[in-house]
C-alpha cells in the first residue's frame, strides 16, 4: 500500500495540563502530561464505516488495520490510505477523518458497518448483530510454534521499553508483535486496547506480512473477545497479556487453537489454553 506520510510530528499524542498536587497533605500547582484522545472518522472508498476514539498517530496502520480485522476490506486489497479534509474552528487540518481505498472497490456489507461511535474502552460497541461478533476468524491449530516460558516472562519489559507515550504519560495501551524468539516485530501504543491491536495488523497489512504466523501477541492489559478475534484474522497463534482474559476470550482461543496466556508477571504466568505450546525446563 502506498500513503501520504502520518500525522506531523508537531502533533502531539500527549499535552501538558495544569494540575493541583497533593503530596503529604500539602497542595501545589503543577504540571502533568496526559494521553490526547480523539476521534476519528474511517471511510472506506469514500463511505463512512465507523468513528473510533484513538490516540493520534499511526492512523493509516489503525484504519487498515480496523477494516482488515473487521472485515470490511480483504487483507492485502488496500491501494491507499488518506487524510479527508477537515477543520476545526480556528481553520485547522484535524487529521480526523481517513478514507482507505480499495484495489477491488468491492462495497462494504451492511452488517460490517458500526451503528455507533467505538469508545477507546471497547472493540465491538456498536456492531450489528451477534453473529457478526461471532463471525468466523479462521484457526491457528495447525501452526506449531513453540515459546520457551523465558521469552514469554521477557516480553511485558521489552513492550514497556517500546511505549514512548505512555513513559511520559502513563495513560496509554500497547500492542506489540514479537517474535516465537522473543525480538519486537512492530509495537504501537493506543489509548484503547484494541485500536492498539489494530494499529499492529495494519502496520502487518501495509507491509505484506500477513498472516503472523509463528508471532506472538503481547498487549498491555487485558484479553476481552475482540483481542483474540483480532489475533486470529491476523493469523497469531498465541496471545500473552500481564492481565486477566474474559470468558469469552478463553472459549475462542480454545476453539481456535490459539495460545492464551494471562497475569504475564515476572516469571508466573496462566495458560489458559492449549499450553502444549509453552515450553518450560520440566518439558
Amino acid at each position: 500500500m502506498s500513503s501520504p506520510a502520518q500525522v506531523p510530528a508537531t502533533r502531539g499524542r500527549d499535552v501538558r495540563r495544569s494540575v493541583v498536587t497533593v503530596r503529604d497533605g500539602q497542595m501545589a500547582p503543577s504540571i502533568d502530561r496526559v494521553a490526547t484522545e480523539e476521534p476519528l472518522e474511517i471511510r472506506v472508498d469514500g463511505s463512512p464505516v465507523t468513528v473510533t476514539m484513538r490516540t493520534p498517530g499511526d492512523d493509516f496502520e489503525l484504519a487498515v488495520g480496523w477494516c482488515v480485522a473487521e472485515g470490511v476490506v480483504a487483507p492485502g486489497d488496500v491501494a491507499t490510505a488518506r487524510y479527508c479534509a477537515g477543520r476545526d474552528a480556528e481553520g485547522h487540518h484535524t487529521f480526523n477523518v481517513v478514507d482507505v481505498a480499495t484495489r477491488s472497490g468491492a462495497p462494504v456489507p451492511p452488517e460490517r458497518r458500526r451503528t455507533t461511535t467505538t469508545t477507546s474502552a471497547c472493540g465491538v460497541c456498536g456492531t450489528a448483530t451477534i453473529a457478526a461478533v461471532h463471525r468466523h476468524v479462521g484457526r491457528v491449530a495447525h501452526d506449531r510454534t513453540r515459546l520457551l516460558a523465558e521469552t514469554l516472562a521477557e516480553l511485558p519489559d521489552r513492550l514497556r521499553a517500546a511505549q514512548a507515550v505512555f513513559a511520559r504519560t502513563g495513560g496509554l495501551h500497547a500492542a506489540g508483535v514479537f517474535s516465537a524468539a522473543g525480538e519486537l516485530v512492530c509495537a504501537r501504543e493506543d489509548v484503547g486496547r484494541h485500536n492498539a491491536v489494530d494499529k499492529v495488523l495494519g502496520w502487518a497489512d501495509t507491509h505484506d506480512a500477513l498472516p503472523l504466523a509463528g508471532h506472538v501477541l503481547m498487549v498491555s492489559g487485558r484479553v476481552a473477545f475482540e483481542i483474540v478475534q483480532k489475533a486470529l484474522v491476523a493469523g497469531l497463534p498465541a496471545v500473552a497479556a500481564v492481565s486477566a482474559p474474559t470468558s469469552l476470550a478463553t472459549t475462542l482461543a480454545e476453539d481456535a487453537g490459539l495460545t492464551l496466556v494471562g497475569f504475564l508477571r515476572g516469571t508466573s504466568m496462566n495458560v489458559y489454553t492449549h499450553p502444549e505450546r509453552v515450553l518450560t525446563d520440566s518439558t
